[in-house]
């Protein structure tokens, strides 16, 4: 009795050291998901996560099984489109020895190995016919057969299923058996898109930020203004998943405390064209960064029309501060793109050279703040 308390003390300290990311946000969709997931939690009944790729369904899986009375148990992801379709039925349900050709011993399944705990089987819409009949007799009366064995065991297991494709579509068009789709829709969750999760990207951003610069050593503080208005109006067709890929590399590129676009300009992102109105209205943008969204920029191009639009308005130091990149960084960048200021426009501050002949020496140049 002792060693089993102190084991299950053990797995819950763990759980709060090696637990997962949390889901970040303040929309009212991820609150409403929040709440959802709160509400379902307790009970054993299967669910349905639907979302696109990146969104996020396997931190919502993780979620329901850590507020579940199961959370002591184990959690066993499966990625259904990774693994050989001849290969999947001895995975998921475990063989006996000799059941086929170089089964030289027994192997228990990954069912077997979630047993008082949850199973997670993402990209289910991959999995083949003829495994989601064995499936389906798994869910109605939970008895699990291995391949080549003469009898079955029973499982105690949750299941939780995800999808980034719309399995009532795939049930029309014949691609998955509706039987296996109701029983695992007991419960449907939809995880949101990135793009319409409002004032939840910035707070991604700045989350994935200070992971990612504490993991990697580094002390950066702040993203600038222009970073942050193409995160705030990219689409992000990748989701979540593409917004912290591009944070990382941000972070692993940044020469100072401040992300910058500079960080990532060699690497430009392809947009995806943007969501058209529903009533076909075509309103003219309100601002350059919704602009940037509507011509479909990359990141490079996004810093030279910020460079161009703006350096007229405002002295050198002001627009390195904008861009969060010192003067010598910036008069290197507009020398790169050749923009210089026009030589009749009354001076603000210190502004760049208008030929070559004027362009200073090393010394000359403020050096980048660090």
């Amino acid at each position: 009795r002792r060693l089993r308390r102190e084991n299950t003390m053990l797995r819950r300290s763990l759980k709060k050291v090696f637990a997962g990311k949390p889901i970040v946000g303040e929309s009212a969709q991820i609150k409403r998901l929040l709440a959802l997931i709160q509400r379902i939690a307790g009970s054993d009944a299967n669910v349905l996560i639907e979302g696109e790729s990146g969104t996020g369904k396997e931190l919502v899986a993780q979620a329901i099984h850590g507020a579940s009375h199961r959370a002591d148990g184990p959690l066993v992801p499966v990625n259904c489109g990774a693994i050989p379709h001849e290969l999947m039925e001895s995975e998921l349900f475990g063989h006996a020895k000799g059941a086929f050709t170089g089964a030289t011993f027994a192997a228990e399944g990954l069912i077997h190995e979630a047993d008082g705990g949850t199973l997670f089987l993402d990209e289910i819409s991959a999995l083949p016919l003829n495994l989601q009949v064995k499936l389906l007799r798994v869910l109605q009366d939970r008895q699990v057969r291995a391949v080549g064995a003469k009898q079955s065991y029973q499982a105690d297991v949750r299941f939780l299923a995800a999808s980034n494709r719309n399995l009532k579509s795939a049930v029309q068009a014949g691609e998955f058996r509706a039987d296996l789709y109701y029983r695992l829709n007991v419960i449907n969750l939809e995880v949101p898109p990135l793009r319409g999760r409002g004032h939840d990207v910035e707070l991604l951003a700045h989350y994935f930020t200070q992971q990612h610069s504490r993991r990697l050593g580094k002390r950066i503080t702040s993203i600038s203004a222009p970073m942050m208005d193409y995160i705030r109006t990219y689409p992000w067709p990748g989701n979540v998943r593409e917004l912290e890929n591009v944070i990382e590399r941000s972070v692993i590129l940044a020469e100072g405390r401040t992300l910058t676009c500079q960080d990532v300009s060699d690497a430009p992102i392809e947009s995806q064209p943007p969501v058209p109105d529903p009533h076909g209205a075509s309103p003219a943008p309100a601002n350059f960064a919704e602009e940037a969204l509507e011509h479909r920029l990359s990141i490079e191009e996004y810093s030279r029309r910020f460079v161009e639009r703006h350096q007229q308005a405002h002295s050198e130091l002001e627009l390195a501060k904008m861009l969060g990149i010192g003067r010598k960084a910036l008069w290197q960048r507009r020398r790169d793109w050749g923009l210089y200021r026009d030589p009749s426009t009354p001076k603000r501050g210190a502004r760049l050279p208008v030929s070559a002949a004027e362009v200073p020496t090393e010394r000359e140049v403020a050096p980048a703040p660090r």
